[in-house]
């Protein structure tokens, strides 16, 4: 429980970048009052958690429907945290953890950014909810599993509020530089579980003893 606990808070971790959003948040909100980012920081946190709180609870149940297995979700949830974690590594921007130039320059003209981009696509983008969905279709029904997944999940959103009202300060403590070697870090940590998760979904397939047989 506890190895699940930790897995799935540096998987949130790296997909929702805590550290980003929190210089990104401090970028778009140079103008505002204390009061308004507090405000904007409580509300965006709360709607994104919703938000992958969704997508854990019901994505199962979409993949039943849509007759998509678990070995599949796991290869292809595996090659996007991958691609997720290149780019992370090489400090590149993209689409699964940040906003895009466009939807940057939207939100740049808006006074409440709580909604968008703050709670999606920063918060709850791409990557963080495929990776809500993965996390908790393996734990293939474990209470104690989904438990554990559900509070890594927690815990990175409260860091990432905490970080959110104190968006200024950690924009000055670490800079730039700092930013780069903590998504770095975890940039290989989330490249090594998104590779797990392919070898996982493969396995699980059947592919290998079918290869095998022949």
């Amino acid at each position: 429980m506890l190895e699940t606990a930790i897995v799935a808070f540096t998987t949130f971790f790296a997909t929702v970048g805590p550290i980003d959003v929190a210089a990104m948040f401090a970028a778009l909100t140079p103008t505002a009052s204390q009061q308004s980012r507090r405000a904007m920081a409580i509300r965006g946190t709360l709607i994104s958690g919703g938000i992958l709180l969704a997508f854990a609870v019901v994505g199962r149940v979409l993949l039943q429907t849509l007759g998509i297995s678990l070995a599949a979700l796991k290869v292809a949830g595996g090659i996007l945290l991958l691609l997720i974690a290149i780019d992370l590594v090489f400090a590149r921007s993209s689409g699964g953890t940040s906003t895009t130039s466009e939807e940057a320059s939207e939100a740049a003209t808006r006074r409440d950014i709580s909604v968008f981009p703050l709670a999606t696509p920063l918060i709850a983008g791409p990557g963080s909810m495929g990776a809500a969905v993965l996390l908790m279709a393996n734990t293939e029904g474990d209470i104690a599993a989904q438990a554990a997944v559900l509070a890594g999940l927690l815990a990175v959103l409260l860091l990432t509020l905490s970080l959110l009202l104190l968006a200024n300060q950690v924009h000055r403590v670490f800079g730039v530089t700092g930013m780069l070697v903590v998504s770095r870090v975890f940039g290989v940590l989330l490249s090594a579980l998104a590779v797990q998760f392919m070898f996982d979904g493969i396995a699980q397939s059947g592919l290998l003893q079918l290869t095998m047989h022949q």
